[in-house]
């Protein structure tokens, strides 16, 4: 499936890979995939999660003490598209693909099936300068983010950079707020839309049941969720859950 400007009602789910327990990550995406979920974002835990609330960033601390790196990541995700079919995506932060080396990084995702990826923390003219032929040359797309204060000049320069989909932050928060559509935010909505943008977008942080779902994709082609999701992983026997999860979300 591609995400393109004529998809609508598509709902993503992060979680982090390594959390509840080291060896859950393939499982969650099959069953993710299963319950009618459209794409994944698994994210690599990092040690100073800043742009996170304490629901992720605990899961964080917990896949980091269960033995999560990249490497361990890449080694699980070999067999991936035997499981999974629809995109996935990873995300997290810069570090820890530096310490890794970018190209190794880009190889390993192309190797696995690895769709594109979402660095929040890598400065968008530093991609352009140093690494965007990397990313282009293994076929990785990377997803940039919008905030409620980006300018117009910036966000018509990320939508030329995109090769699939810009991700739009509701707010300034970090993970984990609730949605609040007032008139400030359907006011930044209708102008992101209003931009007759090249590439499709999604909404992600405050997205966490039907009713937020239902907010988000009005204006949007998709919404994330990541926070709501995660605390479902914190439950005994996490799997049997996840369908009633997804389908009171989506139904």
């Amino acid at each position: 499936m591609q995400i393109n400007k004529n998809s609508n009602g598509l709902l993503s789910i992060y979680f982090t890979a390594g959390y509840p327990t080291l060896d859950s990550t393939i499982e969650i995406a099959k069953t993710l995939e299963q319950s009618g979920v459209d794409f994944l974002e698994i994210g690599f835990p990092y040690s100073d999660p800043v742009a996170d609330g304490p629901t992720i960033q605990h899961s964080s601390e917990v896949a980091l003490k269960n033995g999560m790196t990249l490497k361990l990541l890449f080694d699980q995700l070999k067999d991936l598209r035997k499981h999974v079919s629809i995109p996935v995506y990873l995300m997290g932060y810069f570090n820890p693909v530096l310490q890794f080396g970018v190209e190794n990084f880009c190889k390993a995702c192309k190797e696995v099936g690895v769709n594109g990826t979402i660095l929040p923390d890598l400065p968008m003219y530093e991609y352009e300068d140093l690494y965007k032929t990397i990313f282009e040359e293994n076929g990785i797309s990377n997803i940039f983010l919008v905030t409620p204060q980006t300018s117009e000049e910036r966000i018509r320069k990320i939508d030329n950079l995109t090769t699939n989909f810009i991700y739009l932050l509701s707010s300034n928060a970090t993970t984990g707020k609730q949605l609040e559509v007032k008139n400030q935010s359907e006011n930044y909505f209708n102008r992101i839309k209003e931009m007759d943008l090249a590439n499709p977008f999604v909404i992600g942080f405050g997205i966490s049941d039907k009713e937020t779902f239902e907010k988000a994709t009005a204006y949007a082609n998709g919404a994330i969720v990541g926070t709501a999701f995660v605390k479902i992983l914190a439950q005994e026997n996490p799997l049997k859950h996840i369908p009633d999860f997804i389908n009171n979300l989506k139904k």
